[in-house]
């Protein structure tokens, strides 16, 4: 895939946040195995978890995602339904927060990981090879 030159569409493509290039997760986002990660990127070696419990903190973000779904989800139940029963906001949020929960922990770990990983993009990065591969998959 080509080198993505900004950090926001990185981001949104869930990218390395050094190299633009590497993927940072290793399945699928509707497979079963959504929220497995890499442990370094795959082009670049840079290391995805910072430091021990990093991505306790994305828990956060989730949660002001999960506000937006909440949100947005009863809002255009009410515009679209014209005020329907109680049931049918919840069962309208628990449907969209189930269905939308593998994209907001992504994008969760993501935004966390390019806003407090320390880690800038380097249009130099160098790319992995065996000689300069400090570490175990």
């Amino acid at each position: 895939m080509p080198r993505i030159e900004s950090s926001a569409l990185a981001c949104l493509a869930l990218r390395c946040p050094r190299c633009h290039e590497g993927p940072l997760f290793t399945n699928p986002a509707l497979s079963s195995n959504f929220a497995r990660m890499h442990e370094h990127c795959p082009v670049c070696g840079q290391a995805f978890e910072p430091e021990p419990g990093f991505y306790w903190g994305a828990m956060y973000v989730s949660y002001a995602f999960s506000v937006a779904i909440f949100t947005l989800s009863g809002v255009l139940c009410y515009y679209v339904l014209g005020d329907p029963a109680v049931w049918v906001y919840v069962l309208t949020v628990a449907v969209a927060s189930l269905a939308l929960m593998p994209l907001v922990f992504r994008y969760s770990r993501a935004i966390m990981l390019y806003l407090f990983g320390g880690v800038r993009y380097n249009p130099n990065a160098t790319h992995r090879t065996p000689a300069n591969s400090s570490y175990q998959e």
